[in-house]
């Protein structure tokens, strides 16, 4: 119950980051994606089913904020958790480089969907132009913020195991 509480506060806090704060932290009009790093750091140390639950009410905060359709955004949050969540596996505590990998990789395929679903189905062909100007900065910016978001992810999941563990 009390780790169901630090993710709800989790998602809450990323959240009101991402989209609150905008025309604070915005470098080039991109902005760091924290609910994908959120997403894919759970998953990666938590395992698919904690991954898509994150993903899930994740996306679904930005389906009801910014979403046209209620479920889209939910849907591919909940896709990258649980694909990142195969990744448990090979989770290592001391490994900070690998989750940077994967939250890149997530992040690119979050906006490759993005730009068919939103801007592709409309007729926008241009994607070498968006790539340019809105996934590869926002992809750079991402990373660069999960190196700090990371760590203190890390960190509130290690004092969660420990005192899990104290408890048995």
């Amino acid at each position: 119950m009390k780790r169901a509480i630090i993710y709800f506060l989790e998602i809450i806090i990323c959240f009101v980051l991402q989209s609150s704060l905008y025309q604070f932290i915005n470098l080039a009009n991109v902005m760091p994606n924290l609910l994908i790093i959120l997403v894919v750091a759970t998953a990666y140390m938590r395992g698919k089913t904690t991954g898509m639950t994150v993903g899930f009410f994740s996306g679904l905060l930005v389906d009801i904020q910014f979403g046209n359709l209620i479920g889209l955004y939910a849907l591919l949050m909940m896709l990258i958790g649980y694909v990142a969540g195969f990744a448990n596996k090979i989770y290592s505590r001391d490994d900070y480089t690998l989750p940077l990998f994967f939250i890149a990789i997530a992040d690119f395929v979050y906006q490759f969907l993005y730009y068919i679903l939103e801007f592709l189905i409309r007729g926008r062909l241009d994607f070498l132009y968006y790539l340019r100007a809105k996934i590869l900065p926002e992809i750079i910016y991402t990373v660069a913020v999960s190196v700090i978001l990371y760590k203190l992810l890390h960190m509130i999941n290690h004092c969660l195991d420990r005192n899990e563990n104290e408890e048995e």
